[in-house]
């Protein structure tokens, strides 16, 4: 039961952070979720994928739950989502595919440096200049396929590449927030049934599980973050989050140095 309450904190903290900022979380949940399955002495060759595909698994009720209070503010640019869902679903779940064919190591310093590039961009505040406007259906899929590839790879709702593009795009940032937000839910979807489909041939996964999933995680993390992501899209759109983001942006980088520290 002590892992239900620490799964039930971690779920608070990531719905919380994805109401906020328009992204799934992953960038908190995997090193979390990989230390947890560290001390509960899951399979070192797996326990990386684990960690991915239960965050990508968890994603998903984040962002529905942070999409419809981002809706009710009509912060939602659903032309700009339609155009981008389709490409970002299939991009994940190869994305997906790809990092169940590499190794923990690979991936777990692939993805701390991923962490670590996006927490500088946040702490010196490095914003596209909106130059254009949202290219056309081809240009939106192309973009939403590549931005799931990554999204699979690293277990990311997306925000992290989405909200830039948006911003290029003279899309204003809350309403960019809000979109990438919505974004979340087919980069999630198309990203656990990746990590579902390639872990359910493997037979020394800790169970209960599905695939890369680790249910008891994902239960515990899922009903804590459906409560809090709604409140930190309030938050969002009543405040000046700037101060948050950079302390959001510490708390990455202390995650994913350890992480590599860990790997290297």
């Amino acid at each position: 039961m002590e892992w239900g309450f620490a799964y039930l904190a971690l779920g608070a903290l990531v719905g919380l952070l994805g109401g906020m900022f328009g992204i799934g979380g992953g960038t908190i949940l995997v090193p979390v979720l990989l230390y947890f399955f560290q001390i509960q002495n899951f399979p070192a060759a797996h326990a990386m994928h684990m960690a991915l595909g239960s965050a990508m698994a968890a994603i998903l009720f984040t962002s529905l739950s942070s999409m419809y209070k981002h809706h009710q503010h009509g912060m939602v640019s659903w032309p700009a989502v339609y155009t981008l869902a389709p490409g970002a679903a299939i991009g994940t779940a190869l994305g997906a595919v790809f990092a169940t064919h590499t190794s923990s190591r690979v991936l777990g310093i692939f993805f701390s440096f991923f962490v670590c590039f996006t927490a500088i961009q946040i702490l010196l505040n490095v914003r596209p200049r909106a130059l254009r406007k949202l290219p056309g259906i081809a240009g939106m899929a192309t973009t939403g396929a590549l931005a799931g590839w990554v999204s699979g790879l690293v277990s990311i709702g997306g925000g992290t590449l989405i909200v830039p593009f948006l911003i290029w795009c003279n899309i204003p940032v809350n309403r960019a927030i809000g979109t990438s937000a919505a974004i979340g839910f087919p980069i999630a979807v198309g990203g656990t049934i990746g990590y579902i489909a390639t872990g359910l041939s493997i037979s020394t996964l800790p169970s209960p599980n599905l695939g890369f999933v680790y249910l008891p995680s994902l239960f515990w993390i899922a009903l804590a973050s459906v409560i809090t992501a709604p409140f930190g899209a309030k938050i969002a759109h009543r405040m000046n989050v700037g101060l948050l983001r950079k302390l959001l942006a510490i708390l990455m980088l202390a995650t994913a140095t350890y992480l590599l520290i860990g790997f290297i």
